[in-house]
């Protein structure tokens, strides 16, 4: 089997690799197993100094990253090299908190001394997404090798390119060889690597699918799972909130990546005190943004990453408007070559429309009107999902009321969704489990060893 890397906006193919043989990624596995043996007695500031190294390796090489990732899989150079950036970001992060987050932590008990110690497990498998192909592995990555452990990637078949060039990153820095590597297999193939007695846990990012499949996997073979799933986040203007302002994060946060974020906002569910306002002003925004070649500075939105995904997204919007969604703007395909969708706001959107009820991955805001913050919480929890939640008001009192009711992991006010090194970031419901970044991300894969000594 081959692996295919194929320019989105053109269709141009980039480069074909083979898929590793059996033999091959078995040997992989006990080179990781090999360099844990090693990795896990280094000096918290060794693994510290070598994330430094990375960090400074992905700024330095930002643009030139950031262009394998716009090729491969259409994201405007400018959030590829932004990408490239975070990537930095996180390996700092983990780099300058390693020790800290790592310490024994002390419990005064009956004993001469009693704490808990954090140790690595060993060879963790991550499973990664195409759409955010660099920040998606180093978020996974950095705090798993900085905790002690080494990791094996299964990367999207579409972004190989990206998938063998974060490998080359880590060997180019001086990470021991083994520490981190790039396995290029089949999807059919996870299995029998979960199964693996050398696998101690796996990461996944991905679709519903995917993490279903993965979590009985791994629970079968009594092994940790993360998972970080599919979103339908809410985005709830409120009839006080800066219309404006929010118009603009709910372009930043729809639009950028052409739509392809688990924690884009999808559901926009706008009070009707300022609904006809927020819906005008935000159809002027989305004429205004400028798509083509993602490889230009000016482009703002690029194509979608592949024939399927935009077969999709045609399919759920078309299905909606036959069900009495209306469309405001956009709603066709582009004609041409690459896989364009245009900026698309759907009206009078209802449960039982594909773009209500389900996850769609492009460019395209349902509105939802409502008459009350308590309407808008009831709207916004109508949903199998519950990744991440944007709540837009100036009355802070009200907003710290209505995050208890959110069923959701994570809550912006005034603000969009994003992921941060600083904090945790994951989701409820069928948005998966367990936690990635901050402390706790850390502290994903790791043995809670418990000491008392008397």
């Amino acid at each position: 089997m081959s692996f295919i890397s194929k320019n989105p906006a053109n269709g141009e193919i980039l480069g074909q690799y083979e898929e590793l043989t059996d033999q091959q990624w078995l040997d992989k596995l006990t080179q990781a197993q090999t360099a844990f043996v090693a990795w896990r007695f280094k000096s918290l500031r060794e693994r510290s100094d070598l994330l430094r190294a990375l960090a400074e390796y992905l700024r330095a090489h930002s643009r030139s990253l950031g262009e394998v990732i716009t090729k491969e899989m259409g994201k405007p150079i400018k959030g590829s090299i932004g990408e490239v950036e975070k990537s930095a970001w996180v390996c700092d992060y983990y780099a300058e908190n390693g020790e800290k987050f790592l310490a024994n932590e002390l419990v005064a008990t009956e004993a001469q001394e009693s704490y808990v110690s954090f140790e690595p497990l060993g060879v963790i498998l991550g499973v990664m997404p195409w759409n955010f192909p660099f920040w998606q592995v180093f978020r996974f990555a950095a705090p798993a090798i900085m905790a002690g452990n080494v990791v094996v990637v299964k990367h999207a078949s579409n972004v190989p390119q990206s998938a063998n060039l974060i490998e080359q990153v880590f060997n180019q820095v001086g990470f021991p060889v083994g520490v981190y590597q790039n396995l290029l297999v089949r999807s059919a193939l996870v299995k029998d690597i979960i199964n693996d007695q050398r696998v101690q846990g796996v990461a996944l990012t991905g679709s519903e699918a995917a993490g279903s499949s993965v979590a009985s996997l791994a629970a079968a073979a009594i092994k940790p799972s993360v998972l970080e799933l599919g979103g339908s986040d809410p985005f709830i203007v409120l009839d006080d909130a800066e219309v404006d302002l929010s118009c603009q994060a709910a372009v930043a946060s729809r639009l950028r990546n052409a739509g392809q974020a688990c924690n884009a906002a999808k559901r926009f569910i706008v009070q009707s005190g300022i609904y006809e306002q927020f819906v005008l002003q935000l159809a002027d925004y989305y004429r205004a943004q400028v798509m083509g070649d993602p490889l230009l500075e000016t482009v703002e939105m690029g194509p979608l990453a592949s024939e399927q995904i935009l077969k999709d997204v045609i399919r759920q919007v078309d299905d909606s408007v036959a069900l009495g969604a209306q469309v405001l703007l956009g709603g066709q395909p582009l004609s041409g070559s690459g896989y364009f969708y245009p900026p698309t706001i759907l009206t009078e959107v209802k449960p039982g429309m594909p773009v209500y009820d389900q996850e769609v991955f492009g460019p395209v805001a349902a509105v939802i009107r409502v008459d009350s913050s308590e309407e808008a919480v009831r709207v916004a929890n109508d949903t199998r999902y519950g990744l991440g939640a944007s709540l837009w008001t100036k009355d802070l009192v009200l907003a710290k009321k209505l995050i208890p009711q959110l069923q959701v992991g994570n809550v912006f006010v005034n603000n969009m969704v994003q992921s941060d090194p600083r904090l945790p970031f994951g989701g409820v419901k069928k948005s998966g489990y367990g936690r990635e970044l901050s402390v706790y991300g850390l502290k994903t894969f790791v043995n809670l060893k418990t000491v008392f000594i008397k």
